[in-house]
């Protein structure tokens, strides 16, 4: 007796993994952003960077393959009069008050311009006093380079920028699946259901786009009047879910009517898998293209609100404050922070770009 075969087609994620393996720019986007997960993952548990806020370069150490900056080999009173007067400066006076006691053999420790501090002598008594030996020695033992340099602090720009992407992305992805969630929840009743639930929610988004987005953001972030990263996540979820809505109902008023859709209808499949397990499936290209655009966006609108004082609080870094610090930074030129930020967050949202376009791709039944 012939025992008889039965070869069962594989399933719509089976075929789309295929795909993706066949794909090499997709798994070497896939490694990038895996990549980034598991320093987020590391950097979280305090396994990586968790000493990132220690000073251990000089004031903006420049990065080690620039080589230290010069320091000032001439004396105080020369470099006091290598620097020209200002005619404007209305404490021009004072100034040249200082250069002359200076010039005399005034007391008192000196700076980079050639200026004597009064206090000097009584500070240093003072931390004598009590022993302060590693106050009094503040500079000493500080790297006057680090591999990529470091920030007005000290700290190490590698490791700031670690821990800086553990926010920035917690922020980006958990905010775009915040919005892609509700966008695809409401598209999908909305589509499929029509009449008066497609009418309560399109009065829901005529709201919502009636408002430019950057007012309603700044509006959710008045009203919640919390800094953190659970309030921008929160902000930019329940501001962004109309893009998603928009696009995920269109596809479900197009599916809905469907042989595949009528056919799961008629042997007695629930609105809900008809819904989530029929037609999701098939229209989840579009949330993932869409995940894609708001993780990328939600990076940006994270450098806005840090810098309009909604963002993140004094104490947590992200590539956003790195930003918005080093725009001050680049004025003196110190471009180290701008470009380590930069790359970071071009590496991510350029791999996670091609990833999801592949993926798209490898889930949309019209391609082969």
């Amino acid at each position: 007796m012939t025992a008889i075969v039965h070869n069962t087609s594989p399933g719509l994620w089976r075929l789309a993994w295929r795909r993706l393996r066949a794909d090499r720019v997709a798994m070497a986007s896939l490694a990038v952003v895996a990549a980034f997960l598991l320093m987020l993952v590391l950097s979280a548990s305090g396994l990586i960077v968790a000493d990132w806020e220690r000073e251990v370069g000089v004031n903006y150490a420049p990065p080690g393959f620039v080589g230290a900056e010069p320091a000032v080999q001439a004396a105080p009173a020369q470099a006091a009069q290598a620097l020209p007067d200002n005619p404007f400066d209305p404490l021009a006076d004072d100034i040249r008050a200082l250069r002359a006691q200076l010039a005399a053999g005034g007391e008192g420790a000196i700076d980079m311009y050639g200026v004597t501090d009064p206090l000097a002598a009584d500070l240093a008594q003072l931390r004598g006093a009590r022993g302060d030996t590693a106050a009094a020695h503040a500079g000493a033992g500080r790297l006057a380079t680090l591999p990529f340099g470091a920030d007005k602090w000290g700290h190490d720009i590698i490791k700031k920028t670690i821990k800086g992407g553990e926010t920035s992305i917690v922020v980006g992805l958990v905010a775009a699946l915040l919005a892609v969630g509700l966008g695809s929840l409401f598209g999908a009743l909305s589509g499929y259901f029509g009449g008066v639930v497609d009418d309560l929610f399109n009065w829901f988004y005529s709201i919502f786009t009636a408002i430019p987005s950057v007012l309603m953001i700044l509006a959710v972030a008045a009203v919640l009047q919390q800094k953190g990263v659970a309030t921008i996540v929160l902000i930019l979820g329940l501001t962004g879910w109309t893009g998603p809505y928009r696009l995920i109902r269109a596809e479900y008023i197009k599916h809905k009517a469907r042989e595949y859709v009528l056919a799961a209808d008629a042997i007695g499949a629930s609105h809900w898998r008809r819904m989530f397990v029929h037609i999701f499936p098939n229209v989840s290209h579009v949330a993932l293209v869409q995940m894609s655009i708001l993780v990328v966006g939600f990076i940006k609108a994270e450098v806005i609100l840090s810098f309009l004082g909604f963002g993140v609080p004094v104490g947590v870094v992200s590539w956003g404050s790195m930003l918005n610090e080093a725009q001050n930074e680049l004025i003196l030129g110190r471009w180290w922070q701008l470009t380590a930020a930069a790359i970071a967050m071009a590496l991510l949202v350029t791999a996670f770009s091609l990833f999801t376009d592949a993926l798209r791709d490898a889930l949309d039944p019209k391609v082969k």
